[in-house]
């Protein structure tokens, strides 16, 4: 249940708890003023009594005055001076002024770059986030969505008309665009963060460890390619004589493998970083043979049917695999996904450098972000405040406050009652005084 939806029974309690006081210092009033022709000899007391419940009335009656004219008109069609007329339905008669005085206020207190900046300064944004992220039960909910909004998300993609369209305009997109320029940086990265020796040493090194582990396969691996290129048979007649042809050769790749790895200026590795250089210098020009075959073989690949068949093929599978995953109650990429965002909260709290740089780009983002949209953000709350109903803001600003401004009016009637009493003892004092 919403604060809203408890305003509502609030705002009717209040309100008949203020007509009950004001109900019940009038019905006051009205006995005393009997009883006062009934017992004379009690009249002093009588009538100071009588002025307590005056008094209760009249700030009863003077605070529902106040209240009421805040949000309407209580007399109606009466004809009345200017000077009241004007002072009623306070605020739907100022309703442009409040719109544009919240969107200073909002502005002022809450989106200005300065303050943006000020409270971003005073607080460590990414450490309270990595504190949250790194609470099981948080990572759990951010999980949990995950599973409930992905498969939906999946399901929308995978309808027929939207994924005919998704499929038309990305082979579209492709054809379009030309790939040269992307693939020249790719291989530039590639180059510059030394990636392509790491693939290199770990490639080698993963098949110098399975030759070494699985002679037998190997073994197998070179009778087969040897069958392939059709020198199966002038192998097996050196083995005849005694010449092993696949061992030797099994060695000879070992051998390599082993002197590749240890030496980082091996003319392999070098001759495999010039011919990426130049490949990357090649494909920056799109005139250049490379750029220009690349493009055409990218464009025969989308222009083939059966290739746009099995990539999309490929999609749905890999799609529906995911799908079931994520709604099984033992999902592998849940359980991951939940280690990994507990992963990266704790790293996040206990880095500091990192925290230092999320920090500032995320102070940077926000005070961009309040002076470039601040005052589209304040136009839209203004726009939308003109916008209302008078009924309807009256409504919303009674349903929230309004259970309050009518507790006034039992204040009211509670106050001016104790005040009305100490006149009427004060009066009564100074009547009985002898002089």
């Amino acid at each position: 249940m919403t604060e809203s939806s408890h305003a509502v029974p609030q705002l009717a309690r209040s309100r008949t708890l203020a007509q009950i006081a004001l109900l019940i210092a009038a019905s006051c009033w009205v006995v005393l003023l009997i009883l006062v022709k009934f017992l004379p000899d009690y009249a002093w007391l009588l009538h100071i009594l009588m002025l307590a419940a005056e008094a209760g009335v009249v700030g009863g009656l003077a605070d529902w005055y106040a209240i009421t004219v805040l949000f309407r008109n209580p007399f109606g069609k009466m004809p009345l001076p200017r000077l009241l007329r004007e002072h009623t339905e306070i605020i739907p008669r100022n309703k442009a002024r409040i719109a544009e005085s919240m969107g200073r206020f909002v502005q002022e207190n809450f989106l200005s770059p300065d303050i943006v900046r000020q409270s971003l300064q005073r607080n460590d944004v990414t450490l309270m986030a990595g504190d949250w992220l790194a609470q099981p039960a948080n990572a759990q909910q951010i999980t949990d969505l995950f599973q409930q909004t992905a498969p939906r998300i999946l399901d929308f993609f995978g309808q027929d008309t939207i994924s005919e369209f998704m499929q038309k305009n990305i082979v579209q997109w492709a054809k379009n665009t030309d790939m040269h320029h992307l693939s020249s940086e790719l291989i530039r990265a590639v180059l510059e963060n030394d990636f392509h020796e790491d693939v290199l040493q770990r490639g080698l090194d993963t098949a110098h460890v399975w030759v070494k582990n699985h002679p037998d396969k190997a073994r197998a691996l070179a009778s087969r390619m040897f069958n392939e290129l059709g020198v199966g048979t002038l192998a097996w007649g050196a083995g005849l004589i005694g010449i092993d042809v696949q061992r030797r050769i099994i060695n000879a790749f070992m051998q390599k493998v082993e002197q590749i790895l240890e030496n980082p200026e091996h003319p392999l590795r070098v001759g495999l970083e010039q011919q990426s250089q130049q490949l990357m210098l090649a494909l920056r020009d799109p005139e250049s043979a490379a750029a220009q075959q690349l493009n055409t073989t990218k464009n025969a690949l989308l222009d083939s049917p059966a290739v746009v068949n099995f990539l999309t093929g490929a999609i749905v599978i890999l799609r529906d695999a995911i799908k079931g995953d994520l709604q099984s109650e033992q999902s592998a990429i849940a359980h991951n996904l939940k280690s990994a965002i507990i992963r990266l909260g704790k790293n996040i709290r206990t880095s500091q450098e990192v925290r230092q740089v999320l920090n500032r780009e995320i102070e940077k983002l926000a005070v961009t972000f309040s002076t470039d949209y601040a005052d589209k953000v304040i136009r839209y709350i203004s726009q939308r405040i003109h916008e209302w109903d008078s009924r309807e803001m009256i409504a919303k600003i009674e349903s929230e406050v309004g259970g309050d401004l009518h507790m006034i009016r039992v204040n009211g009637v509670v106050v001016g009652a104790f005040i009305g009493l100490i006149l009427g003892v004060i009066r009564a004092l100074v009547e009985n005084i002898p002089m």
